[in-house]
């Protein structure tokens, strides 16, 4: 059987559902023991909401001063030690910016190569992931013998479920000496109370069809109506009319919703990328041969800027 370790995603005192999503994947890998590692400067409340997390039988803390900010020259030395001394046979994080950023150091460290996007789980140490923006998934197998360090590809998992669980929590004394060179300057995010577009059960998206900033108006208010997350293709973020951090596809977010609404949008491989995973897919756009509506479940061909606003006054 595998003991797994999970590095936790947070922000702000908040765990990322991402955290939850990699618990299932170890999960369906066979793992005997489930521990997720948090690093803050205080981890306690992050602590105690993935001890609520099915399925995790420890939750380890390390608690340092450089730990305020998770940054991946600082938390990979950690993270590498933490795995070595539990003598755990996989570590997992999530493929987020988070997790792509900082587990391949952690990976170098070790002295392993990593496998990345794991979307599906044959064996201990065989997985699928996507390659080629998603065209081909390859199946890939690590050596047994090694601890094997993997990133999880979260659109593909869903999330375990939370309260029932109430693991333990052990603080870890890591003497570990961190690098100087990379320091923390500023978080610059957006704010918006809308959901989270990666965690978001719902999600509307527009393209560049919208044709300014000012337009995407109405895709704020169509996902203010079903209580959804905003998000863009890249072409309307190469425009300007939305922040990057909205951006949904192959260089952006990768998202799972239950819903998920493309208004104005073709279809372009790298976008489908992003969204492959999605539950039920809506498409609005006047071109009827347009990309997006092979992959869609429910297409309406027609002006966007008439459909939608009906479509929104029609939502209760």
């Amino acid at each position: 059987m595998s003991k797994i370790l999970i590095v936790a995603e947070h922000l702000d005192g908040k765990l990322n559902a991402s955290t939850a999503r990699c618990v299932t994947c170890a999960r369906q890998i066979g793992a005997s023991a489930i521990d997720v590692l948090v690093l803050a400067a205080d981890p306690a409340g992050v602590a105690a909401q993935a001890a609520q997390i099915d399925g995790v039988a420890n939750v380890l803390t390390v608690a340092r001063a450089e730990n305020a900010h998770a940054l991946a020259a600082v938390y990979a030395p950690q993270v590498a030690a933490a795995a070595k001394a539990g003598g755990y046979t996989h570590l997992l994080a999530p493929s987020t910016t988070f997790g792509k950023d900082m587990l391949p150091r952690a990976a170098a460290l070790l002295g392993v190569a990593q496998v990345s996007d794991i979307s599906a789980v044959e064996g201990a140490h065989t997985f699928k992931r996507p390659i080629y923006a998603g065209n081909a998934i390859v199946t890939v197998e690590a050596p047994a013998g090694q601890l094997l360090v993997g990133t999880v590809r979260t659109a593909s998992w869903a999330a375990a479920g939370t309260g029932a669980n109430a693991a333990p929590v052990q603080a870890l004394a890591l003497d570990v000496a961190l690098p100087t060179h990379t320091r923390f300057v500023e978080l610059s995010q957006g704010k918006s109370d809308r959901p989270d577009l990666q965690a978001a059960a719902r999600v509307v998206s527009g393209g560049r069809a919208l044709g300014s900033a000012d337009n995407f108006a109405i895709i704020y208010a169509l996902a203010d109506k079903l209580g959804a997350a905003v998000g863009a293709s890249r072409a309307a973020v190469d425009a300007g009319y939305v922040p990057s951090d909205l951006q949904v596809g192959q260089t952006g977010k990768i998202i799972a919703p239950e819903l998920y609404i493309a208004v104005g949008i073709s279809g372009a491989i790298q976008h489908l990328t992003g969204i492959k995973d999605a539950g039920t897919i809506v498409a609005i756009n006047k071109d009827a041969e347009a990309p997006i509506f092979e992959v869609a479940d429910f297409g309406l061909v027609g002006d966007l800027f008439t459909l939608v606003p009906e479509l929104t006054q029609a939502v209760g």
